[in-house]
């Protein structure tokens, strides 16, 4: 029996006619909804029972639309690496394999970071919009190997901002909710310890966690509080990891000396969004993750995890 892919991953979307040929290669037929960002619980529930497998991006799979969509689900497969939009327990109940492209896109995102820190040390956004109103000022800027680096998480992302800001000079402090390994310490030079230290030591500090129960609103008006007057907070993670009104109080009243933020609670950003007006954020929208060489891998590894997880041959 011929089985259908509802096909939503906002990446793979403008690609369509590429990759067409490779579902028919394994008799697949699609589904291609309109999609902005997203897929929310209620715009997969009107697909339930329609299809065997599922190419996503950050679609709401709950287990509310898990459950109705099953037993024909077979397979979620990701577009990319995190998978907090989707409900894994509720996969392993219904029997649906739930799949994704670990370490999909840390040099794109490292790069991100330390893109952020260089453009609030050096001053150059800043600088730029100064030189084009008719203004020739020159901003005060800072070397990076003055300033202090703390990453809250040392997985892939983590480790590979550690490297790059080391080679900047920088000291660097790191925290997480699991070990991280002995060698990767010593040799790098990363300086792990609590979160209090590490915020309140900072210059940068940057989120490279994943968003899950114990980290859902970690930085927050309490948290924000321990920060120095002068840090930046660089979020290239997941949006609900800041309490973003907190994030907007704190900018306000100067107890954060900056944003750089590439992820937000509501995607996308909400037009009346009080960061847009800020003189002291950067923004981007949810595109640390752009290159060109890692979305070529991820397309096809998706497409390699759906195929396997349908029960059919991969044939490359």
């Amino acid at each position: 029996m011929k089985k259908t892919v509802l096909l939503t991953a906002p990446y793979m979307l403008p690609f369509l006619e590429r990759f067409r040929p490779e579902f028919e290669k394994y008799d697949l037929d699609l589904i291609v909804p309109d999609v902005e960002e997203r897929m929310e619980e209620a715009d997969l529930l009107k697909y339930a029972g329609q299809f065997d497998g599922a190419v996503c991006g950050d679609d709401r799979y709950t287990a509310r639309v898990i459950e109705a969509c099953s037993p024909r689900l077979k397979v979620i497969s990701k577009w990319g690496t995190g998978v907090d939009s989707i409900d894994a327990e509720a996969c392993s109940r219904f029997n649906v394999i739930l799949s994704r492209t670990p370490n999909a896109f840390t040099t794109p995102v490292a790069d991100t970071v330390l893109g952020y820190m260089l453009a609030f040390a050096r001053r150059g956004p800043w600088m730029d919009r100064e030189m084009k109103s008719g203004k020739w000022e020159k901003i005060p800027g800072k070397a990076l190997s003055e300033l202090t680096l703390g990453i809250i998480g040392i997985g892939n992302i983590g480790k590979a901002v550690t490297r790059r800001a080391k080679a900047f000079g920088m000291k660097v402090l790191g925290t997480d909710i699991v070990d991280i390994d002995h060698v990767f310490v010593s040799e790098s030079g990363i300086q792990m310890t609590n979160l209090q230290s590490l915020l309140s030591e900072s210059d940068f500090v940057s989120v490279n966690c994943d968003l899950n129960s114990t980290s859902h609103h970690l930085i927050n008006a309490e948290t924000l509080s321990m920060m120095k007057n002068t840090a930046v907070l660089i979020n290239t993670a997941r949006g609900p990891i800041v309490e973003e009104p907190a994030l907007v109080a704190a900018l306000r009243s100067g107890q954060v000396g900056g944003a750089a933020l590439d992820v937000f609670e509501y995607e996308p950003l909400p037009k009346d969004s009080p960061l847009l007006k800020m003189d002291n954020v950067m923004l981007a929208p949810h595109n640390s993750n752009s290159s060109p060489t890692a979305w070529e891998r991820i397309h096809w590894n998706t497409i390699k995890n759906l195929v396997t997880g349908l029960g059919l041959e991969y044939k490359g």
